[in-house]
C-alpha cells in the first residue's frame, strides 16, 4: 500500500436520475502515468473532480497517499481534507486562467493565498517552473497573448507550484491544435521522469491515449 499514490474503491455519483459513476475502482502507483478513456458524458471529469475534492461522491472511498479523502462516501474532517487536497493538482480542460492577471500572477496567486507563501518565494518558484516549461520569457504576458499550447503549460505551472504529488489532466488536448498533442505528451513524460510526478489523465483522444496503456471508464 505504501507505493500506491491513489486508490479508488466503489466510487458512485449520481446527478438526479443520471448515475455517472457506477462503482469505479482505480489504483495508481507512485510515479506512474495512467490514462482513462471514454466518450463524453461517461463520468471522466466527474471522477477527477471527486479525486480533487471539488465534487462529493455519493458512496465509495478515495485514498490519496495513504490517507482517506472519502471513506464509504464520508468526507475527511476539514483540516485533514485540506491537507490531503494539497497533494492533488488539477489542470482544467479550458485552462481557467485569470484573464486580468499576468502569467506570473496567475501562477503565484494560489501559493500565496492558500499556502501563505511569501511574494518573493512564490515568484522564485514560479520562475523556476516556467523555466522548466520553456516559458520564462512569458512571465509578464497575459493569457490573451498566449497560444493554446502556452496557456496549457501555464495551467500546468499553476498546478506544479503547489507541489502536488499527484497531478490530474482533464482532456489535455481538447483545446489544442492536433499538432500540439505530441508536445503535451512529451511534457507529461518529463513530469513523471524529472519531477517524480504521479499522473492521471482523462481523455477521449485515442491517438493521444495510445502513448500509454489506456483504461476505459
Amino acid at each position: 500500500m505504501l507505493d500506491i499514490m491513489l486508490k479508488v474503491e466503489g466510487l458512485e455519483k449520481s446527478f438526479g436520475e443520471n448515475k455517472v459513476l457506477k462503482g469505479v475502482k482505480l489504483e495508481i502507483k507512485k510515479g506512474e502515468i495512467n490514462v482513462i478513456v471514454g466518450p463524453s458524458g461517461c463520468g471522466k471529469t466527474t471522477l477527477l473532480r471527486c479525486i480533487s475534492g471539488l465534487t462529493e461522491p455519493d458512496n465509495g472511498s478515495i485514498i490519496i497517499n495513504n490517507r482517506y479523502l472519502y471513506k464509504n462516501g464520508k468526507r475527511a474532517q476539514k483540516k485533514e481534507e485540506l491537507e490531503i487536497r494539497k497533494d492533488v493538482g488539477l489542470v482544467f480542460q479550458n485552462f481557467n486562467l485569470f484573464p486580468h492577471m499576468s502569467v506570473l500572477e496567475n501562477i503565484t496567486e494560489a501559493p500565496r493565498v492558500v499556502l501563505g507563501m511569501g511574494k518573493e518565494e512564490a515568484k522564485y518558484k514560479a520562475i523556476e517552473i516556467l523555466g522548466f516549461l520553456g516559458l520564462e520569457s512569458k512571465q509578464n504576458s497575459y493569457p490573451f497573448q498566449l497560444s493554446g499550447g502556452q496557456k496549457q503549460r501555464v495551467a500546468i505551472a499553476r498546478a506544479l507550484v503547489m507541489e502536488p504529488k499527484l497531478i490530474c489532466f482533464d482532456e489535455p488536448t481538447s483545446a489544442l491544435d492536433p499538432s500540439m498533442s505530441e508536445e503535451i505528451a512529451n511534457l507529461i513524460k518529463r513530469l513523471s521522469i524529472e519531477k517524480s510526478m504521479t499522473v492521471l489523465i482523462i481523455t477521449h483522444d485515442m491517438a493521444f491515449a495510445k502513448e500509454w496503456q489506456p483504461h476505459e471508464l
